[in-house]
């Protein structure tokens, strides 16, 4: 089940779990220190894919005014490899689609990831650059 809120309506459970899974993937999974709770997650929101209580996927989308971006996209360890990363960013991008209809979606991935956002129409808008020791790349969907 895909579940969207905003961070004033988690519950105080949920927006620790999400901190949880997002500090194992990002600071400890990718060997990365970096401030990974930040002052966007006071007004965003939060797409989760949850079954039987457990979170399993994780995306959070935020309004820049001038475009939309989404992050922090993650599967947590135990469900990977079940395409749920490619359910997950589908569904930010219908979330993105019906709030914030024709404007445009601009991302910074890791430059492993290209081919996987790729698929979805994303282009690569910049050439390869470090953030946080990790190589990445703009991309924009039109």
């Amino acid at each position: 089940m895909i579940i969207v809120k905003h961070t004033n309506d988690l519950k105080p459970n949920e927006l620790v779990e999400i901190f949880k899974q997002r500090t194992k993937v990002f600071v400890v999974e990718q060997n990365c220190p970096y401030p990974e709770v930040d002052d966007d997650d006071f007004d965003d929101l939060h797409v989760c894919l949850v079954e039987d209580a457990k979170l399993k996927a994780y995306a959070r989308i935020i309004n820049k005014q001038t475009h939309i971006t989404f992050g922090r996209v993650l599967v947590v360890k135990e469900f990977r490899g079940n395409g749920l990363g490619k359910e997950i960013v589908t569904a930010a991008l219908k979330e993105i689609t019906q709030r914030f209809p024709n404007v445009k979606i601009r991302i910074q991935a890791q430059v492993y990831l290209q081919d996987f956002y790729s698929s979805f129409g994303f282009k690569t808008i910049s050439e390869t650059y470090l953030e946080d020791g990790i190589p990445h790349i703009d991309m924009i969907l039109r």
